[in-house]
């Protein structure tokens, strides 16, 4: 009997090896291609489940060294996978999209052809991350990280008749290059200092040795991991890769491939670096969040397509898990990996709902839609359990998480004295707001009002695509409903591995090694929950409120407006990042539900619409800025 030991080195090579098999048997048929693909996922997904309990309940870290490479006078020369409580939690993540994915994948892909050589890059791009939460190796990181960056690219152009598809896949190839040579740069900088590419290795050597290399290789690589976890901004490639890809891709990239990011992050920041305690850390982090959350939600409300708009609240619930990972406190990182897994079920499950529409009725343009309740109610229904979870309404998962993310920034406020996390907080719950509003215009302008003539001949999707809707339905209910549970078998567990490194270094370079550089245990105070919050439930009372009162005032004098020709604005490639474009007879369309509102924020939006401009060089220039900025910072505040 094989020990469960194996069992992570077995879920990725099997991956790849059906990744494999796919090319040779699963070109030209249908059965052993179908057949190959839901067994590789759902084999990895039972080896992964199979680590819950000796993992996450019983404690244990798992090391397996490649070949038998142990360390040898006390240097890792070998490829080590070291399985914690944190990696666990994200390779769940990872397992649980890409089953329910392929699944939906197996109908929703039947009008394409050369699936063979789909389901190859597919099951190279689950692999890839799966093997990237699990790597012990900073080196064996990155090959992970390139693996699946020329996946995703892949898959992005798959449908490339589509012209924007080709130019989505050449952005994402350019910025995601760029933010793997940023990743390499500081790689091969901390071998230079370090000699080693072992994760627990560097979490011990660099403890109390931050010399200016090893401060710029920090920069360097918190920079490309950014990158991948499209944090503004360096979040510019995301809403056209996730707008242009097969809308299983879409959600694998909504589901893990930004995650493999946030883990990247995590992990450098929490372990490898041991930062977090740093507050000029904190508020780095805690300003790009903050500024992700906010231009993400914005930019998704002036979106006219149903998976665009999806891609920018991707962006946008991304900020809230890298404000609260920010905070350094156990609670606070508790309610960065709570919504980071609820991200993947709310967001995935919208994303399988925008592919069901599409695969019924043929586009994804707001203006088109209409009246589908009727015509698909189960996908309506499961859509509105994900609208629910991702606008924070009880008793879906989004409220809980986001619930535990504003108790943990006001506690950081209180605790600091520091003015920007009371800021801070409020953009939290203003972003929430902005979050049902927008799910607002989209439930009216694609389930209900009227059902314009393309969407007569709408009906339910197939039994296979309605499944993995049910499963991750069902999983934003129960989670939120048990999220005490959740707290306390999965978070508690994986926030008490990124803030207790000792166990994590000395299962891979033996024992003693932790104590013999000075590294202690932090002890991680269990997260202090609570549901029910006077004062902060005050608060979302009164954000609500303001909020309200201003979307009312500041559109009072453009309500009932009727445009002319000489008020519509070029309807161009880039005219969706704000409304009005096209002479209608009334500014409340589909996609228009808030337009008085918008239009007198169209300095805001006109201000955005040049920041998007679509030209990839203003793109790189971000992520080269970006880098500046933290590099230079770390460089001034990290000693």
């Amino acid at each position: 009997m094989i020990s469960y030991v194996h069992f992570p080195v077995l879920a990725v090579m099997g991956i790849f090896l059906g990744a494999f098999l796919e090319e040779i048997f699963g070109v030209h048929n249908k059965a052993a291609r179908q057949g190959i693909l839901v067994a590789t996922t759902g084999i990895a997904f039972l080896l992964i489940c199979a680590l819950v309990k000796p993992v996450m309940f019983d404690g244990e870290v798992i090391s397996y060294w490649m070949g038998d490479h142990v360390p040898v006078s006390g240097y890792a020369i070998g490829i080590g996978y070291e399985i914690d409580q944190l990696g666990l939690f994200f390779a769940l993540l990872v397992v649980t999209t890409s089953l329910l994915s392929s699944i939906f994948s197996l109908r929703y892909m039947e009008r394409d052809g050369m699936l063979g050589r789909f389901y190859v890059l597919f099951l190279m791009l689950c692999g890839a991350v799966l093997g990237l939460t699990l790597t012990g190796d900073i080196f064996n990181l990155f090959i992970m990280i390139e693996i699946m960056t020329f996946a995703a690219v892949a898959l992005t152009a798959f449908r490339g008749e589509r012209g924007f598809a080709l130019e989505a896949a050449f952005k994402y190839l350019v910025l995601g290059s760029m933010g793997s040579s940023f990743t390499l740069a500081g790689i091969a900088l901390l071998y230079l200092q370090c000699h080693t590419l072992n994760m627990a290795q560097l979490a011990s050597m660099l403890h109390g040795n931050m010399t200016p290399v090893s401060v710029f290789a920090f920069g360097l690589m918190l920079t490309g991991l950014s990158v991948k976890a499209f944090i503004v901004p360096f979040h510019t490639p995301a809403a056209d890769a996730y707008a242009a890809a097969p809308t299983c891709i879409s959600m694998m990239f909504s589901g893990m491939v930004n995650k493999a990011g946030v883990y990247g992050v995590i992990r450098l920041v929490y372990v490898i670096f041991r930062a977090i305690d740093l507050p000029a850390m904190q508020v780095l982090l805690a300003i790009f969040g903050a500024v992700t959350m906010f231009i993400g939600v914005t930019m998704a409300l002036a979106q006219h397509d149903f998976k665009r708009l999806l891609a920018f609240h991707s962006i946008s619930q991304i900020g809230y898990v890298i404000t609260a990972a920010a905070l350094g406190t156990t609670l606070g990182l508790s309610g960065a990996l709570f919504h980071a897994m609820n991200h993947t079920l709310f967001k995935g499950l919208l994303f399988l709902c925008a592919g069901s529409v599409l695969y019924s009725v043929g586009t994804t343009d707001l203006d088109r839609l209409g009246g589908l309740s009727k015509k698909m109610p189960q996908t309506t229904i499961c859509f509105l359990i994900g609208a629910f979870s991702i606008s924070g309404l009880p008793p879906f998962n989004g409220f809980a998480s986001k619930w535990m993310v504003y108790q943990a920034i006001y506690a950081k406020a209180v605790e600091s004295g520091n003015f920007l996390y009371a800021l801070i907080t409020v953009v939290a719950v203003v972003v929430s707001v902005m979050t049902l509003a927008s799910f607002i215009k989209v439930t009216q302008a694609v389930f209900f009002g009227q059902c314009p003539v393309s969407c007569a001949g709408a009906k339910e999707v197939p039994l296979s695509m309605r499944i993995p809707m049910w499963v991750m339905s069902a999983l934003c209910v129960i989670t939120g409903v048990f999220y005490n549970q959740v707290e306390a078998w999965f978070l508690r567990p994986a926030v008490s591995a990124a803030f207790n490194v000792t166990h994590y270094i000395d299962v891979m370079m033996g024992e003693g090694t932790a104590a013999a550089f000075g590294i202690s245990n932090v002890k991680a105070a269990a997260a202090s929950f609570s549901y029910w919050d006077p004062i902060l439930w005050l608060l979302l009372f009164v954000v609500v409120m303001a909020a309200t009162g201003i979307v009312i005032i500041t559109g009072a004098r453009e309500r009932g407006r009727i445009l002319t020709p000489e008020g519509a604005e070029e309807d161009g490639k880039y005219a969706t990042f704000f409304s009005g474009e096209k002479s209608l007879p009334s500014h409340v369309s589909g996609s228009d539900l808030f337009w008085g509102f918008k239009h007198d924020w169209k300095s805001y939006f006109r201000v955005m619409q040049g920041a998007h401009s679509g030209i990839i060089n203003d793109y790189a220039l971000w992520v080269v800025v970006g880098g500046a900025i933290i590099t230079l910072w770390l460089t001034v505040f990290v000693r």
